[in-house]
């Protein structure tokens, strides 16, 4: 894993890709941070943070979107994919390496409040706490990015499609205001569920007894659920699910300087199962 973090990082470095996302993301956040902090006189910097969340549409497809295809292109892959290095070591070398860009340019924006501490006080542990909940938010974004860079051997179409992606995460909670919340549509929305469970299950395995049963496992736990445990369960569930894979939702406590366990964990665990698909997918190129 380190030889391949090492030869990453390096390689953002070495092309303009690590130039040009820190150079954007520096000047969006520089001016927000002029027009909030300096020119607005305001000395809360969190609201700096919490308004440049939109920057992850821009920045992260241009991080991610060579971290797969690249190899396609210099035809390393099968190189890399046949070395001794195990997937899961190569995906999380890379996945690493754009956290690593990313923690760095934001380490930059560190000088910002330092500015401001030299003009009167600021609410250090709350910034702190924000930068925290900041840097894993973006984690999460860039372990999106990275699963759709395994999807296809064309940056473009990576870039793309990260960033449709990312703008679906985004916009999550405002889709979920317009969901129907009725019983019945909670029962059709498992029901599609358990048939994508299935599905994944019969894609990763090539076996369709395995992704039947898991199917039928899903509806007979829709439907002890229902007779047995709470007919209500289903009243509002497709809006819950929704606002489960909300991210920035989880961020508003880090903007206000709250250190929570439950949503470092969920960043975490987030993070860690767009890694687990990655490494399923490259393992399925690897031996198709």
């Amino acid at each position: 894993m380190l030889a391949v973090y090492k030869r990453e990082l390096r390689a953002y470095f070495t092309s303009s890709t690590g130039f040009i996302f820190m150079g954007f993301f520096l000047l969006l956040s520089g001016f927000f941070y002029a027009m909030t902090n300096i020119f607005g006189a305001s000395p809360d910097y969190n609201s700096v943070l919490g308004n440049i969340t939109f920057i992850f549409l821009i920045v992260v497809p241009i991080l991610t979107m060579r971290l797969m295809p690249d190899d396609k292109r210099q035809r390393t892959d099968q190189l890399l994919y046949t070395s001794p290095l195990s997937i899961s070591g190569i995906v999380l070398g890379k996945y690493l390496a754009a956290v690593t860009v990313f923690f760095l340019t934001l380490l930059v924006t560190c000088l910002y409040p330092v500015i401001m501490s030299f003009f009167g006080d600021i609410a250090v542990w709350e910034i702190v706490g924000g930068y925290i909940g900041f840097l894993l938010l973006g984690s999460s974004f860039i372990s999106i990015g990275l699963f759709v860079s395994s999807l296809t051997d064309n940056q473009v179409i990576a870039a793309v499609v990260t960033f449709s992606s990312l703008l679906f995460v985004w916009l999550i909670d405002w889709i979920a205001q317009g969901l129907p919340t009725d019983k019945v549509s909670g029962i059709v929305f498992a029901s599609i569920l358990a048939l994508a469970a299935g599905a994944f299950v019969y894609y990763n395995t090539k076996n369709i007894y395995v992704g039947v049963a898991t199917t039928l496992v899903g509806a007979a736990v829709i439907v002890a659920t229902y007779f047995l445990a709470d007919r209500y369960f289903f009243d509002g569930f497709i809006v819950r699910v929704f606002e489960w894979f909300s991210l920035l939702k989880r961020y508003e406590e880090f903007q206000m300087g709250v250190l929570s366990l439950a949503p470092i964990v969920y960043y975490i665990t987030f993070s860690a199962a767009f890694n687990f698909m990655t490494i399923r997918v490259i393992e399925k190129r690897r031996w198709s």
